[in-house]
């Protein structure tokens, strides 16, 4: 069944191994035959949530920058994949923001059910990443039709190329084409 997959790149840096990741995710899940969009955070004006709850009854962010659009597509999407570095053992900030942003769905006839996320980091120890699946896991417990379907870490990638030919692709290839 073709599925419609949303891929959210969060980092800023060009080139980074967090993209190439996430294009790796992409790649596997549209060669599964699934509609398959990517959106990065680079370049992209998202404004902290003030927490005015308006969007609660309207299901609108009353903040005029780049978030709504991309709330939107995150509405619609069968499956989401975040692309996100591990900064301070956590989700990047512009990752948690756009997160704190999607507060319109909540209450939402969301279509989403698979979450996954993909992570990078320079520090390769296997429990780097824990901070940021709880980070991730506390949004996810907010939407009951949603559940993380999978993670994906790859450790010991600092400059930007650094994951080339690490085995981390090959897994988020394949991924993707479960996804």
């Amino acid at each position: 069944m073709k599925k419609k997959v949303l891929v959210i790149t969060s980092s800023l840096r060009p080139g980074s191994n967090s993209d190439k990741l996430a294009e790796a995710f992409a790649r596997g899940a549209a060669e599964a035959g699934n509609e398959v969009e990517t959106v990065s955070l680079k370049g992209k004006e998202l404004r902290f949530c003030i927490g005015c709850l308006s969007c609660q009854k309207t299901r609108k962010c009353v903040l005029a920058d780049d978030a709504p659009a991309i709330v939107e597509k995150m509405h619609a999407a069968d499956a989401i994949a975040f692309a996100t570095p591990i900064y301070y053992y956590e989700l990047c900030g512009q990752l948690k923001t756009l997160l704190d942003r999607a507060n319109p769905l909540y209450g939402s006839d969301y279509r989403f059910r698979d979450i996954y996320l993909l992570t990078t980091a320079a520090d390769d120890d296997p429990h780097t990443p824990e901070r940021a699946l709880g980070g991730l896991g506390g949004w996810i417990e907010c939407f009951e039709k949603a559940r993380l379907a999978g993670s994906l870490f790859a450790g010991g990638v600092d400059k930007a190329g650094d994951i080339a030919g690490h085995e981390a692709l090959e897994a988020a290839y394949e991924m993707g084409k479960r996804c």
